[in-house]
């Protein structure tokens, strides 16, 4: 694998649990290339050329991707770690298709945070997410992933964290083959 590529870890956090996960994935995809996270609010609306896999997360408001009012809703409950501008749908819908020899080679996956309790109520920002970035012309490289957090803002237990960083490990598996990188 070259080393002029990398993966790409665009996040919206709330409460800094999703945030938490990012960083946890860019640690496990680090094994294999290098990775960065950027918060959604700073991250470029074309993806970078070296960049060779796109991971997209944030948290599931009211059964899918937050909205703007789900955000403000967030918001009143103080101790927010992201501004409520925007969010993944709000990127998402900026992003710019894939091109050229990057429609080829560009991977992205998904995931998201969501509250225990209701764990098994349909609905996921990850999903919601993964359809928007097929319809626009970019290809899976493995299902959606969720991360399940105690209560809205959290805490997400470290048993997640760690979950998250083996995720992030078997991506860049996926994309590299099983050698790691030195």
């Amino acid at each position: 694998m070259s080393e002029s590529v990398r993966a790409l870890i665009v996040y919206e956090s709330m409460f800094g649990n999703t945030e938490r996960i990012a960083r946890a994935v860019r640690d496990g995809l680090r094994q294999y290339l290098p990775a960065e996270t950027a918060p959604v609010n700073q991250a470029p609306d074309v993806v970078p050329d070296d960049v060779r896999l796109l991971v997209v997360g944030g948290p599931t408001h009211a059964f899918s991707m937050s909205r703007l009012s789900t955000r403000q809703e967030a918001w009143k409950q103080g101790g927010l770690v992201t501004p409520v501008e925007v969010g993944i749908r709000d990127w998402l819908a900026a992003l710019k298709a894939p091109a050229g020899s990057q429609a080829k080679t560009l991977r992205v996956t998904t995931f998201d945070t969501r509250i225990a309790s209701v764990r098994r109520l349909p609905g996921s920002a990850a999903r919601s997410a993964a359809k928007v970035l097929r319809r626009r012309g970019y290809r899976m490289v493995s299902t959606s992933e969720s991360f399940f957090v105690n209560d809205t803002t959290g805490p997400i237990r470290d048993v997640e964290i760690e979950r998250a960083e083996r995720w992030g490990a078997e991506l860049g598996r996926l994309l590299t083959g099983s050698a790691k990188v030195a």
